[in-house]
C-alpha cells in the first residue's frame, strides 16, 4: 500500500497525520486505502523513512521540500496511486 507524506504546520487529524521523531515536523498522509489496521501497520515504515531523512541535518529541513511517497515511487506525487485515491487535495502536491 502507498501513502504521500506532504509537510505540514500543524496536526489536526491524528489519523491521517505524524509528526518526525527527531525534529517534530508535521506529516499529512494521503493513503492509497482506507483500512485503519493496513495504515496503522505501515506507521513504522513512515517513521522510518522520515527518521533516515536525518542522515546530514537534525532540523526540519532534511525532509523533501514537496511530497514523497513511500514506498518510493519514482513518479510525479500527485499521479501516484496514494495521491489519486487518497483524495490528496491540489494544495498537497
Amino acid at each position: 500500500m502507498q501513502v504521500l507524506c506532504k509537510k505540514s504546520e500543524v496536526i489536526a487529524d491524528a489519523t491521517n497525520q505524524i509528526c518526525c521523531s527527531v525534529c517534530g515536523q508535521a506529516f499529512t498522509l494521503f493513503w492509497e486505502r482506507n483500512s485503519l489496521a493496513e495504515q496503522r501497520a505501515q506507521y513504522p515504515e513512515v517513521l522510518a523513512a522520515l527518521r533516515a531523512h536525518h542522515n546530514n541535518s537534525n532540523g526540519p529541513e532534511a525532509h523533501p521540500r514537496a511530497g514523497f511517497t513511500l514506498p518510493t515511487w519514482s513518479g510525479i506525487p500527485a499521479f501516484s496511486g496514494a495521491a489519486l485515491l487518497g483524495g490528496a487535495p491540489a494544495w498537497a502536491l
